[in-house]
């Protein structure tokens, strides 16, 4: 599906901002988990996009959703105000923070219309070119310089795209110092509720549980504060600028990757759990620790690996390859589950390629997957210690990254026209990636979503679906 871009117009662009005087001015410090995320080399925000259906011409949702989305967003912003806050970066030797100014922050709120839109492929699971979901991106508007050469650099913009008679996206973007993951879907959760009960859930939900802002509650004892600040003071201004922009700047090499949805259900998942389980006890192989969450990642990144294989030329058997997802460390922090920032702990698993590639392929990946999430609930604190301890430096090799999680529930996102028709992640373009979800329509399922080139995703396909087989017959 092509994009034409005369078929897309701006209808209506505006500022949301928490109800008048119901927020302070507010300055909130960073902590050594939002810092860790200013120095990404390519820190690009956080693009989530949730599709709904709505038959409906355009003007019936601009005269009946969209001054309810509005009015709820502020409603909840107040809740949520470093969403509308900017980051400062103040020079040498000042710390960044977050700034809230009263009656004066906002969100950037953009609605366009997309006439030729093909709502059904948007929402299909079969591979599709990755541009179809571009023209929904959220626009950032620029970083601001202030004299002393200070950078106001804004947190988050909302993109509502309207596709006449068929439905709608939300794309949410946010850059990645303003909050985690869960965070973000506390946040959306709380909106969509709001929206849909026109603010009426407001007082049962409490001002507590809606979100958690004291950031001090995060303890630093080894120092990882100063750490993580000295390598981004001594960056060159010309590095920290890079992404000021908060936009995801779309490749020329897009055009060869395409994107897919996979659903397994939980008889495969449970099927797979008991195939690792069988294999494990016929190695002597010692128990695992075997959750959804292990086992569809070893199966995934099986899949991934090999589906890349015709196109590789490595043959070296011990090369180090490498699976990254976040461990969410808010149950033995001392935060609470409500904490709206960031409280995640970036945690690598590394295999070798031999054994990804080998006969126990998916237990092997599993073996080390589960011993890395099971280490994370004790260790995950001292792990990133380490590695702020070792300067930022670690290069790791064949990375495959892996978003979201089927806990985080994002399915249950419902404005009050009902469940989401997709979620999509929109910034795993960025790399040959892995998104996570709970299954929309299966109880207990996983969706997945994958990026990859044509010839790989070709490659994927036909693996995964030999897999499923398996576990199926």
């Amino acid at each position: 599906m092509g994009l034409d871009q005369k078929t897309i117009k701006v209808l209506d662009h505006c500022q949301v901002s928490p109800p008048a005087g119901s927020v302070p001015t507010t300055s909130l410090p960073l902590n050594f988990f939002d810092i860790k995320w200013l120095l990404k080399p390519k820190n690009t925000p956080i693009q989530r996009l949730y599709l709904y259906e709505f038959p409906y011409p355009t003007q019936h949702f601009m005269q009946t959703v969209l001054p309810n989305l509005k009015q709820s967003l502020s409603i909840i912003l107040q809740h949520f105000y470093p969403c509308a806050s900017n980051l400062v970066c103040p020079p040498h030797p000042n710390k960044p923070h977050i700034l809230y100014v009263n009656d004066e922050s906002s969100v950037n709120f953009t609605v366009s219309e997309w006439s030729n839109a093909n709502f059904e492929q948007l929402i299909a699971d079969h591979p599709r070119e990755v541009s179809i979901y571009h023209p929904f991106v959220s626009s950032f508007p620029p970083t601001r310089t202030l004299e002393d050469g200070t950078r106001l650099i804004p947190l988050m913009a909302i993109h509502v795209t309207f596709i006449p008679n068929f439905g709608f996206g939300i794309c949410i973007g946010i850059q990645h110092v303003c909050t985690d993951g869960k965070g973000f879907l506390n946040l959306m959760k709380a909106w969509s509720s709001i929206c849909k009960t026109r603010g009426e859930c407001l007082s049962s939900l409490g001002k507590d549980s809606l979100a958690f802002q004291d950031r001090s509650v995060m303890k630093d004892p080894n120092g990882l504060e100063h750490t993580f600040l000295k390598e981004w003071w001594s960056r060159d201004e010309s590095d920290q600028k890079e992404d000021d922009t908060g936009s995801i700047h779309f490749t020329p090499s897009h055009h060869d990757k395409v994107r897919a949805t996979f659903v397994l259900s939980k008889d495969h998942v449970e099927k797979l759990k008991q195939l690792v389980s069988l294999i494990c006890k016929k190695e002597e192989m010692e128990t695992l620790h075997l959750s959804t969450f292990v086992v569809t990642s070893a199966l995934i990144w099986v899949c991934m690996v090999k589906s890349k294989e015709k196109e590789s030329k490595n043959d070296d058997e011990d090369e180090l390859y490498h699976l990254t997802f976040g461990i969410d460390c808010r149950s033995h922090s001392g935060s609470p589950l409500t904490y709206f920032g960031n409280c995640v702990a970036p945690c690598y698993v590394p295999l070798k390629r031999g054994q990804i590639l080998g006969e126990n392929g998916i237990v092997e990946a599993a073996k080390a997957i589960g011993e890395k999430v099971v280490e994370s609930k004790s260790s995950a604190l001292t792990w990133i210690g380490k590695r702020g301890s070792d300067g930022m430096k670690v290069e790791y090799s064949n990375k495959i990254p892996m978003a979201g999680s089927p806990k985080l529930g994002g399915y249950e996102t419902d404005f009050g026209w009902g469940r989401p028709k997709k979620l999509e992640a929109v910034h795993i373009d960025e790399a040959d990636s892995v998104s996570l979800a709970e299954s929309r329509d299966m109880e207990g399922g996983v969706e997945v979503g994958v990026v990859l080139g044509r010839v790989a995703m070709n490659e994927f396909n036909a693996m995964l679906g030999q897999y499923l087989k398996i576990f199926t017959g």
